[in-house]
């Protein structure tokens, strides 16, 4: 069905004062990305010619964060009316739908944005999306008859039968562009709080002798953030639905409720996750990756066949390639570990190149950084790292040389050579027992002193 054009005006202007935070209240994330993204991505999904984000008064972040997407600014705060008020410049002119949403409400579907579409161009001239709450507490109650939503009453102003209605004001709208310009036109604040509400458009709609009508959405995907246990709960739900999303498209979870994904994690088919992993943004594993419990991903791509863990942690810039195994407590950051290659115990890989079917022993640290600058370290295919070797970037190993334990390697080693980076050792015949003696004497002299 081809709809008519749509432009989208989000609501973003509120400081969130409960957040107890510096930051702007839509700028919080959820699934790593802040959530008034979340609501224009989806508001992109469904077409828009345009999404305009009202935002307040010395509040260029939001501004910001939302380019390319136009944002105006509502210089006093006086109502979702007066709100709506300060995106009249860019509605001037547009033909088609409206939806009015708020920049706290991340988890609104497409789906219920396209109901809400259908039912306006389907004869209303609005739609309010409505909703059934456990605790309908002091929401405004909308009060449907003959199928038609008659009017929004708020809860204070509602009689008991009124409020004993459980379907709730979500506040959201899908209006006809053209009457909504006039309607704001006649918005009064002559009210007990001063303000302009924008649900008053509906009584202008029912005076008008114009349709007014209700879709309803869940309780979940309606969840707004005005705290912090508000914003942890909406994390909650959007984990979830990525975990569905994966485990649907043939992802293992063995824990699934201690694994975290970010908004645009990306898995492969028969991927497996033990327990206690954690996506941050920007992560690809492709198809039959495993990974052990306990990892730490942000910025990664792993690679098809790898075995990854436990607890490694993956850094921008991570590449893992096919069948490599990395393994405890192994960081790597910046680095191309090529296919077959093993980081297996204990090491720090960065700005390196590990070439193909590589070994790299326990405790092997690459030294990137000399306190001003970054340099890179190039091992070559079929190269043997011993355990405790320390690179001194930069450097380059070539193809199947390698390396003695406990070595520090400053020099280029050449293919298929092995380097000896450490002290002559020397022991001392009896030493160890000389000094047990000693300390023992030292020990029980202080004891009868005391």
């Amino acid at each position: 069905m081809m709809h008519q054009p749509l432009c989208a005006v989000v609501l973003a202007a509120g400081q969130g004062t409960r957040m107890k935070s510096d930051l702007p209240k839509v700028l919080h994330k959820v699934a790593g990305r802040p959530m008034v993204l979340h609501l224009l991505a989806t508001v992109d999904e469904l077409n828009a010619q345009k999404a305009v984000v009202v935002v307040g008064p010395n509040m260029d972040s939001v501004a910001r964060t939302v380019l390319p997407h136009p944002s105006v600014v509502q210089k006093k705060q006086q109502g979702t009316g007066d709100a709506v008020k300060a995106a009249k410049s860019e509605l001037e002119g547009f033909d088609g739908n409206v939806l009015i949403l708020y920049g706290d409400t991340p988890l609104i579907t497409k789906e219920t944005l396209e109901k809400m579409i259908e039912a306006r161009e389907n004869g209303a001239a609005v739609v309010v999306l409505g909703f059934c709450p456990a605790d309908p507490a002091k929401y405004g109650r909308l009060i449907v008859e003959n199928g038609e939503l008659q009017k929004i009453v708020e809860f204070k102003d509602a009689s008991q039968a009124e409020r004993a209605v459980g379907l709730c004001n979500s506040g959201v709208m899908c209006v006809d562009a053209k009457r909504l310009l006039g309607w704001l036109d006649r918005l009064k604040n002559d009210n007990a709080a001063g303000e302009y509400y924008l649900t008053d458009i509906v009584a202008m709609a029912r005076a008008d002798g114009l349709k007014a009508d209700v879709v309803e959405g869940s309780e979940e995907e309606l969840a707004g953030a005005n705290s912090r246990a508000d914003l942890a709960l909406i994390e909650r739900t959007a984990q979830n639905r990525l975990r569905k999303k994966f485990l649907d498209q043939g992802v293992t979870m063995v824990d699934p409720e201690t694994t975290y994904f970010s908004f645009d994690t990306v898995l492969g088919r028969d991927v497996v996750i033990e327990p206690s992993v954690i996506f941050e943004t920007g992560c690809v594993v492709e198809d039959n990756v495993e990974i052990k419990g306990f990892c730490h991903f942000e910025g990664a791509h792993i690679r098809s066949g790898a075995k990854v863990g436990p607890f490694a942690r993956l850094r921008p810039e991570a590449d893992i390639g096919e069948n490599c195994h990395i393994g405890d407590f192994v960081e790597i950051k910046k680095s191309k570990i090529e296919a077959g290659a093993k980081v297996n115990h204990l090491s720090y890989i960065g700005d390196a190149r590990i070439g193909a079917k590589t070994n790299i022993g326990a405790g092997t640290i690459t030294c990137n950084y000399d306190g001003y600058f970054k340099s890179k370290t190039d091992i070559g295919a079929g190269a043997f790292i011993g355990s405790d070797t320390v690179i001194v970037a930069p450097c380059k190993i070539g193809d199947g040389a390698m390396t003695a334990a406990g070595s520090v390697i400053t020099k280029d080693v050449e293919a298929d050579a092995l380097a000896v980076g450490r002290g002559k050792q020397v022991a001392f015949g009896g030493w160890a027992a000389k000094f047990r003696e000693q300390k023992k004497s030292e020990k029980e002299n202080l004891s009868k002193q005391g």
